[in-house]
């Protein structure tokens, strides 16, 4: 693990390190189904009486959804994004899988991003080095 933050020569009790993301979903065996074909991992089991599951990931930070509090709110934009080398591939599987896609693809310089909706209305995005 990271040692602890310092800033200005002060040591900061948090680490600037994103441990794991939750998604909140309100139907956690039709929710691990979609992020299932939509990112290309075998269902599995989910832990906490049901109520969460860990997305395999590639990285260190974590993905997990999360029934515990199914009177969320979704509005406002992602909350995080996912990396692809390939914005139209991405574009294409989302339409092959009758995704909401929110936004066009769009180009902010530094990056190209795609935004789309889980189906409990989470805003989600993918985005592309430009």
């Amino acid at each position: 693990m990271p040692p602890p933050s310092t800033l200005r020569g002060v040591t900061h009790p948090i680490q600037r390190v994103v441990g794991q993301v939750f998604i909140p979903v309100r139907d956690m065996p039709a929710a691990v189904r979609w992020y299932a074909e939509l990112l290309g991992f075998p269902p599995g089991e989910t832990s906490h009486d049901g109520t969460i599951f860990d997305i395999p990931t590639d990285g260190e930070t974590r993905l997990a959804l999360d029934a515990n509090r199914t009177d969320f709110d979704t509005a406002g934009p992602p909350r995080f994004f996912l990396w692809t080398h390939d914005i139209a591939a991405v574009v294409d599987h989302l339409r092959e899988l009758g995704v909401v896609i929110t936004s066009d693809v769009e180009d902010i310089g530094s990056v190209f991003f795609v935004q789309f909706e889980d189906p409990d209305g989470n805003p989600l995005m993918v985005c592309q080095r430009a």
